[in-house]
């Protein structure tokens, strides 16, 4: 292992075999959390960025942040998890940024039927999370007789007025982004990759894969600039899509939309027809495990609420989980960055109802896999949220006294092999 510190092979003269010169695992550890939620703040400041919402004190931790990591800088416990606590708080404005940011642009969410499936014709398919790319391509594809497809975290785009208002946005095909390499065969046309969440392509479409910007892979083409006229010229080229109907979903519940339903919510919970809320989604992968989160939205009680967002919503959002008090019980909120908008409703429900917010029916259930989903748990713990369940596993680089630490501090649990009836119990009226 190679020394943080000393910057030699563990074990070397003077290095402790720890990984961290001096240092104990448990300091590795909080050095590594911290790390990973900074880079999750810095990909949603990346596209907050681009949507021209910065702020001074963000850059200013994120210098800060990375300075405690350097050699010789930080070997306290107690105010390496301070910082690293901070980096939840910094992440909360990061997404605020990015809403407002998305919003003032593009306008804001509104609940919108989608087509899933494909129609006759040349497409192009966007996966990713970069709503300026999608916009841009949109404008520079109008007119040319090549319909646009999301794919992945791209969905949430149908229900922003100003993207939707392109009627050559016809529909999203594929779910997350860990199937790419079978559903991207089946797409004849030019893919076009905007974010992280993209995987190493097969030949048999590698040289339809186009990335943007800092995104590449190999054999993939990666364009540095915002103009998408050779991916169009490619969608001209290549065999028409032939029709194939999925199915129509509802995606849109921004919150701004739930808050604006706060009076008829909180109407339902006094009059007992909803009793609990879930919080079901976040990152999502591919090992074994992750049914746990199917298997949880399943056996939710008919007189709840299932709040869901990231691309950990494909584990759910297939089944028909009917209406509750004139409402459908499944919304879809959007992307992981959304997770913002979950903050705003739970505190906008705890106002409502004059308690806090871990006193509220609520169950937060997070599948986590990467960065950003270390930013967004890092923002619930500063915020104070306890009883969290994450999952399929702990994260490999949180030591078990780490995770203690958290434990005890905010009730944080591991999910379990099968969701506990605990889970199904509803609230009182």
């Amino acid at each position: 292992m190679f020394c943080n510190q000393c910057e030699q092979t563990s074990g070397g003269t003077g290095c402790v075999d720890v990984g961290v010169c001096g240092k104990d695992p448990d300091m590795q550890s909080l050095q590594e959390t911290l790390l990973y939620g900074v880079k999750g703040m810095a990909s949603y400041a990346h596209h907050a960025r681009r949507l021209g919402k910065v702020d001074d004190e963000v850059s200013a931790f994120i210098e800060e942040a990375l300075f405690a990591t350097v050699t010789n800088v930080n070997f306290d416990l107690e105010s390496l998890l301070e910082m690293v606590l901070e980096c939840g708080k910094h992440n909360l404005r990061v997404m605020q940024l990015l809403d407002e940011g998305h919003t003032e642009k593009l306008g804001v969410p509104e609940p919108t039927e989608v087509y899933e499936g494909l129609k006759p014709g040349p497409g192009i398919l966007i996966t990713g999370h970069d709503m300026v790319d999608l916009a841009d391509l949109l404008e520079q594809s109008a007119g040319q007789g090549v319909n646009v497809y999301t794919h992945g975290e791209m969905l949430p785009a149908h229900s922003y007025p100003k993207l939707k208002a392109h009627k050559h946005l016809v529909g999203h095909f594929g779910g997350p982004w860990q199937n790419q390499q079978y559903e991207f065969p089946q797409f004849s046309g030019p893919i076009l990759a905007t974010t992280n969440c993209v995987l190493i392509p097969w030949d048999s479409y590698k040289d339809r894969l186009f990335t943007t910007r800092l995104t590449a892979v190999p054999g993939g083409k990666r364009i540095k600039t915002n103009d998408f006229s050779e991916v169009i010229a490619m969608a001209k080229q290549c065999p028409p899509l032939t029709e194939k109907f999925v199915r129509t979903s509802t995606i849109g519940f921004h919150h701004s939309v739930i808050i604006g339903l706060a009076d008829k919510i909180v109407g339902a919970v006094k009059a007992g027809d909803i009793k609990r809320f879930y919080l079901i989604g976040g990152c999502d992968g591919a090992e074994t495990g992750r049914n746990y989160f199917t298997k949880l939205a399943a056996s939710t009680p008919q007189e709840s609420v299932i709040l869901t967002l990231g691309c950990g919503k494909y584990r759910i959002r297939d089944a028909d989980y009917g209406t509750v008090a004139g409402l459908p019980r499944l919304l879809d909120m959007g992307q992981c960055n959304d997770a913002y908008g979950a903050v705003q409703v739970a505190l906008a429900l705890a106002d409502a109802f004059e308690c806090g917010v871990n006193d509220l029916p609520l169950t937060i259930v997070l599948s986590w896999f990467e960065q950003k989903a270390v930013a967004v748990l890092l923002t619930l713990l500063h915020l104070g949220v306890k009883g969290i369940r994450l999952g399929p596993v702990a994260p490999a680089f949180i030591t078990p006294n780490v995770f203690k630490i958290l434990q005890d501090k905010f009730d944080l649990k591991l999910t379990e092999a099968e969701p506990p009836k605990e889970l199904f119990e509803l609230a009182a009226t």
